[in-house]
């Protein structure tokens, strides 16, 4: 493996890798050289971010302003009991030093706001959104596609996630292309108040995961165009077909959105498909 300029530690650490069909040197030497900026380090982000450094994606950003809480922990595994009060992109670097020395972790203790978004994202090959909240995803969904950036979109609510692939410069449907404009603050409970089942952002964010690894690599047939839906209570997978739209806001033939917006904050999973299209 030589050719490809492993190490003798990495050719052990990645030989299930290096061994499996359509991945092998070749796609190992991509994740090596890849740079994944992971939009949040909360339940979706840590399974995100965690597989990724066992993967050997060379450069993982970490984007998270938030601080650990004690009811965080039920499903964020990036960090611990001992990590509470302290902030998410702290402890998450450590957890992924921890899984892999070999990585390098870049920490932005910040909230994405339309005035950096553009600067923090260009750093990137790939964004994989593990983001909360209607503000950010509309943001990191404008900010990939004015960038031109690959974006693996996941997002969760009580029993039930979804995950998607945008890939900009297409003609391939957008987040907006879905949900041109976020439903207004109070319209969807907030995650406080609704809850959410602990195992779950485990399942979606993994499907992320699976996703920018595929992206990096080259394999396999990515979830361009397809909406995968997952119902935890019926244990379901559906898969929803997604149409780009041409007058998409954003990503369509005659943009209208071509400056970054910020909107009120608030969290939760979009209406379901059935009640806007």
């Amino acid at each position: 493996m030589s050719g490809f300029g492993f190490s003798e530690e990495q050719v052990l650490r990645y030989s299930r890798h290096i061994i499996l069909p359509h991945v092998g040197g070749a796609g190992q030497r991509k994740l090596l050289d890849a740079k994944v900026l992971c939009v949040g380090a909360g339940g979706l982000g840590s399974p995100i971010a965690m597989y990724l450094a066992a993967a050997g994606v060379g450069t993982i950003g970490l984007l998270d302003f938030d601080r650990v809480d004690l009811t965080n922990l039920q499903r964020q595994l990036l960090h611990d009991t001992d990590d509470v009060g302290r902030p998410k992109v702290e402890s998450g670097m450590e957890r992924l030093r921890a899984i892999n020395p070999g990585v390098d972790v870049i920490t932005h203790d910040t909230m994405l706001t339309s005035a950096n978004a553009m600067e923090i994202l260009s750093g990137y090959d790939i964004v994989v959104d593990g983001s909360d909240n209607f503000p950010v995803r509309y943001l990191v969904n404008d900010a990939a596609q004015m960038l031109g950036k690959p974006l693996v979109y996941g997002s969760i609510f009580q029993f039930e996630g979804q995950a998607t692939v945008f890939l900009p410069g297409q003609e391939t449907p957008c987040y907006r292309c879905l949900f041109p404009q976020p439903p207004p603050p109070g319209a969807v409970p907030s995650c406080s108040e609704a809850g959410v089942f602990g195992v779950l952002p485990g399942i979606v964010g993994s499907i992320q995961a699976v996703e920018a690894i595929k992206l990096i690599t080259g394999i396999g047939t990515p979830l361009v165009g397809r909406l995968l839906l997952f119902d935890a209570l019926e244990m379901e997978f559906t898969t929803v077909k997604l149409r780009w739209d041409p007058e998409c806001p954003v990503c369509g033939k005659s943009p209208t959105v071509t400056e970054l917006i910020d909107y009120e904050a608030f969290c939760g999973l979009p209406p379901r498909l059935g009640e806007i299209v």
